[in-house]
């Protein structure tokens, strides 16, 4: 008699210990039942705020509930991702994050305290300067600002931001003076590059492309290993200065202990964005290229990124803001 009891027991037992893990997968079947955060840690018109823009709408769709767009610039991005790393880790606060997140990696690391979720866009900067510049190259560019040292302000979007590293990175390598104007996110930035209050700006091509195409800024070249499809007239910084290359990176984090299964849906969903022609081309008409994969492919290509930064930015003393 006591065998079926124990028996009986032990079904009991392991029924109790896999509810939980039931009862999170019929919660991330159900998820989202209210709306979505997606923390864009830049002013509106920068490229995490970008990103988010172009993804929340999609998920909102597809998913029936709203993704509301949250900016919070200023710190190199550490504004941002701190709100989402004390955020609960229920799925309902995202971050939009980019390379400024393996640059800045104080006081937060971004696979220490961030789960990946998925990439979304990656692709070069472009090296634009105002039309007041007299430079049409690089070269010419190199030779202005060695005639000028000190006299050329280069903006970005903060300390430890990507066009802060890829400016410093240029500097050092073709051994110019420019100084370094950060602002709180690169939609201000980009605003007084348009205004010839900064000269030079290491700009993502997103946000740049259209105004080159206008005419309100000169493009001198593109910062990744090739030329870009979208600017085939467009030298490399690369066929100038050897050995040159910074492109960047976003897409979508949350807080780190954001159940499995959620991060899953949220992958599936942001992947199935990728694929749709009308994303597709518009982030080609940016310049951009879609980051597919599993939030581990995410977390491994935010692995490399950060260990080449890392060694940049000791070999340059940048000091996070």
């Amino acid at each position: 008699m006591k065998l079926p009891r124990r028996r009986q027991f032990l079904h009991l037992a392991a029924g109790a210990a896999a509810l939980p893990s039931m009862l999170c997968f019929a919660w991330a079947q159900a998820y989202p039942t209210r709306p979505v955060r997606i923390v864009a840690a830049t002013a509106p018109g920068g490229l995490p705020d970008i990103v988010a823009r172009l993804i929340g709408p999609w998920l909102s769709e597809r998913l029936g509930q709203q993704f509301v767009i949250d900016n919070r610039p200023g710190g190199g991005g550490n504004i941002g991702t701190e709100a989402v790393v004390r955020s609960p880790a229920d799925g309902y606060t995202l971050l939009s994050c980019g390379t400024f997140n393996a640059i800045n990696a104080t006081p937060f690391v971004f696979l220490r305290d961030i789960a990946p979720v998925a990439g979304v866009l990656r692709g070069p900067a472009v090296l634009v300067v105002h039309p007041s510049v007299p430079a049409k190259s690089v070269a010419e560019f190199i030779a202005y600002a060695k005639a000028n040292p000190g006299k050329i302000s280069m903006g970005s979007g903060g300390i430890g931001s990507g066009p802060h590293v890829a400016g410093e990175l240029f500097k050092m390598m073709a051994g110019v003076d420019m100084v370094h104007v950060p602002y709180r996110g690169g939609g201000p930035a980009f605003l007084d590059l348009l205004a010839g209050q900064v000269q030079v700006y290491f700009a993502p091509t997103v946000t740049s492309i259209e105004y080159i195409k206008a005419g309100r800024l000169r493009a001198l070249a593109v910062t990744g290993a090739t030329r870009l499809d979208a600017l085939p007239d467009i030298p490399t910084v690369a066929e100038f200065v050897p050995g040159y290359e910074a492109s960047g990176w976003y897409g979508v984090g949350a807080p780190k202990a954001t159940p499995a299964e959620i991060v899953e849906k949220l992958n599936k969903e942001i992947n199935a964005a990728l694929g749709d022609p009308k994303i597709k081309a518009r982030l080609a008409d940016l310049g951009g290229t879609a980051l597919v994969g599993s939030p581990a492919d995410f977390g491994k290509y935010i692995a490399d990124k950060t260990e080449k930064w890392g060694k940049v930015i000791q070999a340059l003393n940048i000091k996070a803001d």
